[in-house]
């Protein structure tokens, strides 16, 4: 029997395979249907997996999931472009990376409500490195990958700041970046 995925070896954890298989189905699924269906480019970004002894390598489905992403987003941007013209799609884009730019602008330290310090968020110096990098990139276009960002990682600190929100606005920062493409 072969697999999709290589799967993790000993004691090591990986995803479940079948949470992976059902998931890849159903994109398979929504993907060749065409217009409709249940999985899209944020969900695909926002899927999570349970881990489990001998599971999927998560690198390997991880990379997967990234290619998926950016095959369903290029999709809905041609489907919104059709409907609506390039001028809506670049407005929608332009005020999202308007927001951002924004948010990014705020003093370091201070980009991100924090968490209590009896709980642990986001390393703020971790993330205000990243801010800088997306503060270059807005502003001055410098060069910057999504895989960058979607790959970023924080060190832990009690305190520190609020990862939901950091996450929210890095998947914004995303779907600029795949919106101006």
């Amino acid at each position: 029997m072969s697999s999709t995925f290589p799967k993790v070896t000993g004691s090591k954890r990986g995803y479940d395979v079948k949470q992976v298989e059902d998931f890849l189905l159903e994109a398979r699924e929504t993907y060749s249907g065409g217009e409709s269906g249940t999985v899209s480019a944020e969900s695909i970004r926002r899927m999570a997996f349970g881990m489990v002894k001998g599971g999927y390598s998560p690198e390997h489905v991880d990379s997967a999931l990234e290619r998926l992403e950016d095959a369903f987003a290029t999709r809905e941007r041609e489907r919104v472009l059709r409907d609506t013209g390039d001028d809506t799609w670049f407005s929608e884009a332009r005020a999202t990376a308007e927001a951002l730019v924004s948010r990014l602008e705020r003093p370091e330290g201070h980009r991100f409500d924090r968490v209590s310090f009896l709980s642990t968020g986001y390393h703020p110096k971790d993330v205000d490195r990243l801010v800088t990098r997306l503060k270059g990139y807005f502003s001055e276009g410098k060069a910057l990958s999504i895989e960058e960002v979607r790959t970023s990682v924080f060190r832990p600190k009690r305190g520190g700041y609020r990862e939901a929100q950091v996450d929210l606005v890095l998947d914004s920062v995303v779907d600029v970046m795949l919106a101006v493409r």
